[in-house]
């Protein structure tokens, strides 16, 4: 979601208040293109991030509902060691994208990003991305903390032009969100975060 964020994954380095050096692609060129999107399904928080200090976002594409997302153009080799990355992997090595692209669905491993979907197309070109294996029903949710729901929120904003408070409200009714974080708290630490209040990579209350 966040253009920034992804720099790192592909030119490598230490994104700003983050504890994860990451090593970027092979090919440090940029994406050709960008384009906000609406993927089938839902976002949802679970599990527990070190760099991030509470749930990170996933994505059921079986979910009824849309997601709001961003798409970038890059290379097979690109989308490659990005994935790898978040796979916690050395990235360096092409996968076969042959499953996921005839089937929409291929399943690297058990780890929390290592299950590639392609929910569709956009002008012939595949649009694929990872999530983790389990479903929301099945899954392990977790409230994100502040500064991970600022990194979205600025994908956001980016993408889809929202304003903060339609950013603060969305967030807010994702699994694992819900219950912990309301539309006002949600808000408020947006709020915070735009003024320089939190950085991404921060723990933050809420």
């Amino acid at each position: 979601m966040h253009a920034d964020r992804l720099a790192y994954y592909i030119a490598g380095g230490r994104p700003p208040g983050s504890a994860r050096t990451y090593p970027g692609c092979r090919d440090r060129r940029p994406p050709r293109q960008r384009v906000a999107v609406l993927l089938p399904g839902q976002l949802y928080f679970a599990l527990h991030s070190l760099v991030w200090t509470g749930g990170i976002g996933f994505y059921d594409p079986a979910r009824d509902g849309e997601m709001p997302a961003r798409a970038y153009l890059v290379t097979e080799q690109q989308f490659s060691d990005i994935a790898a990355q978040e796979m916690h992997r050395e990235p360096g090595t092409d996968l076969d994208l042959t499953g996921v692209l005839t089937a929409g669905r291929d399943q690297y491993g058990p780890g929390r990003y290592e299950t590639l979907v392609c929910p569709g197309a956009i002008d012939d070109i595949p649009v694929c991305t990872f999530t983790a294996p389990r479903n929301v029903a099945d899954a392990e949710l977790n409230a994100p903390a502040a500064a991970y729901l600022a990194n979205l929120a600025t994908g956001l904003t980016e993408g889809h032009g929202w304003p903060l408070d339609r950013c603060a409200r969305y967030l807010a009714t994702r699994p694992g969100a819900a219950g912990h974080w309301t539309a006002e708290t949600v808000l408020d630490a947006l709020e915070r975060a735009s003024q320089g209040g939190s950085r991404p990579g921060e723990a933050a209350p809420g």
